[in-house]
């Protein structure tokens, strides 16, 4: 019986197609973005094979824009001017009340000092896995970044807070300093609290020792060394933002009791005097009105 010798070079045309076939399906690698001519990109892509995608058009939100949160505004002002300058400057946590203006305080601040070599990277919750990476791709580059976690929480369960928790502070890795973490959040330590947490504290020498969970929880909020908290407005708060949106639409005359009274139910209806419900609201009247005049 005479013995076959597998033909080699057929079997190797075949991989090779096979590759190719399989290469189609895959994320294409990208190249890094050129930050020097972008101000902001957003994280995306597989583990492993993400990328960096370029934002055409970022947000046009100013620091002026945002009403009834001056104390939060000057104090994450003035910690990312300290960043700018190459001096010491702090991870920021801004926790709160939705709709307040805590990522839009974040994204005005990259409209103030893009030209000062600002730059915005957005990360999803999904993609925290890989923030070492990330981040250690941003080191010794001239300008500096915020890497921007928006709407941030986790499960009891999920473990990928961890990778934050290390670029935070608790790698054997030094974090660049040309990079900082902004993270919003409503929750003030990032996990759901629960009223078992607290039957796990106990006593030693009189002192109040905390359970395991809470310290746990209460590890990754305190690696940000600034916290900025959010509230919810007061009605004439809520009014004072509806009718700074109102004149930024071009309208006049805009403190009427009709319109007055109609801001109002319209954050009645949302169960919320938020930012986010003033400018909607703004937005709706001031259509409505030159709907009319037209």
């Amino acid at each position: 019986m005479v013995k076959q010798t597998p033909d080699w070079q057929a079997l190797l045309t075949r991989f090779d197609g096979l590759l190719t076939r399989l290469d189609q399906w895959l994320p294409a690698l990208s190249t890094p973005p050129e930050w020097e001519k972008i101000t902001a990109g957003r994280w995306q892509g597989e583990p492993g094979r993400g990328a960096v995608l370029a934002i055409a058009h970022p947000h046009d939100i100013r620091l002026a824009d945002l009403q009834g949160i001056a104390t939060q505004k000057q104090q994450l002002d003035r910690n990312t001017r300290q960043f700018l300058q190459g001096l010491p400057a702090n991870n920021a946590l801004l926790w709160g009340a939705k709709g307040t203006g805590k990522s839009s305080l974040i994204k005005a601040l990259l409209n103030s000092y893009a030209a000062q070599g600002l730059r915005l990277l957005e990360v999803e919750k999904q993609h925290l896995a890989e923030l070492p990476t990330i981040v250690d791709s941003l080191r010794g580059r001239s300008q500096r970044f915020i890497v921007f976690s928006d709407d941030l929480s986790f499960e009891p369960n999920d473990a990928s807070y961890k990778a934050l928790k290390s670029v935070l502070d608790g790698s054997i890795s030094t974090a660049p300093d040309n990079v900082l973490i902004y993270a919003t959040s409503n929750r003030r330590h990032l996990l759901p609290e629960y009223m078992q947490d607290n039957f796990d504290a106990h006593h030693v020498n009189e002192e109040l020792h905390q359970g395991e969970a809470v310290e746990e929880k209460i590890s990754l909020s305190e690696r940000f060394g600034l916290w900025l908290s959010f509230y919810p407005f007061k009605q004439d708060e809520y009014l004072a933002i509806v009718y700074h949106w109102l004149q930024h639409f071009g309208l006049s005359g805009i403190e009427q009791p009709e319109t007055r009274q109609a801001a109002l139910q319209w954050a009645l209806t949302r169960g919320s005097r938020s930012g986010r419900a003033a400018w909607q609201f703004a937005r709706d009247w001031a259509g409505q009105q030159q709907l009319k005049e037209r």
